[in-house]
């Protein structure tokens, strides 16, 4: 088992005033030479956007975007026909930019921080049409148990959205004192786990909000809640970028 770990506080940051924006990997103006991304996982930012700002109309291509909100409401326009969908807390985006989207996201409230994750992922095939699709998702369904959001269009998985890409997005909220033990489809894989909230215990590692840890080559990962505590993990291939 190989093993990274990034304390919350090592993470770019970047105050907009409107945004304030935590980077777990390279993006934008800060640059970090030893955190380009965790295999297929390029992007993991952490972002507070102030009540009625947000970001303009802009591009992307060629990349599986997903957007998951903590807190507040985000609300999505795209040059694909979709006006201004709302997405809260419970409900996942997804958006494959493949051969190029244009989209603008906002906070849609006049009085209320929105709070989001937003993770982009290499995808496997280049030059794909764009599409969007959201989801809702159970909070008592992540109880103790592993809630899967996201994966593959070659998944078996009917409930989860779908990307261009052999990974796994999922959530679980651990009550104070469970132990769960998180089984990657096999150890080419690697698991990024951020922790959203609480404190824990993950293979003898101390982890507090907003730390995160990376696993390469193993087939099981530990994990104790010291406290009532909420995860983000991310399994993905480890892939070279070129």
């Amino acid at each position: 088992m190989k093993t990274i770990f990034h304390k919350a506080d090592t993470r770019g940051f970047a105050n907009h005033g409107w945004l304030q924006a935590n980077h777990s990997f390279s993006f934008a103006r800060w640059f970090n030479q030893d955190r380009m991304h965790f295999g297929a996982l390029r992007v993991l930012n952490d972002d507070i956007i102030a009540p009625k700002m947000g970001f303009g109309t802009h591009p992307h291509e060629n990349m599986e975007i997903i957007t998951i909100p903590l807190k507040g409401v985000l609300k999505h326009r795209d040059n694909m026909g979709d006006e201004w969908i709302p997405v809260v807390p419970g409900e996942v985006q997804v958006m494959s930019a493949g051969t190029g989207v244009e989209h603008s996201e906002i906070n849609g409230s006049n009085n209320e921080y929105l709070s989001l994750f937003q993770i982009w992922i290499i995808p496997e095939e280049q030059g794909v049409s764009p599409r969007y699709d959201q989801k809702s998702f159970s909070f008592k369904d992540r109880k103790n148990k592993l809630q899967t959001l996201v994966t593959s269009f070659e998944d078996e998985d009917s409930e989860s959205l779908k990307i261009h890409q052999d990974a796994k997005i999922s959530r679980i909220d651990l009550t104070k004192g469970f132990e769960f033990n998180y089984k990657l489809k096999s150890d080419v894989y690697g698991l990024y786990i951020m922790n959203i909230s609480g404190e824990l215990e993950i293979e003898s590692n101390k982890i507090n909000n907003r730390d995160a840890m990376g696993f390469i080559q193993t087939k099981n990962v530990n994990i104790k809640a010291n406290t009532d505590s909420e995860l983000l993990f991310i399994e993905v291939p480890m892939l070279e970028l070129k």
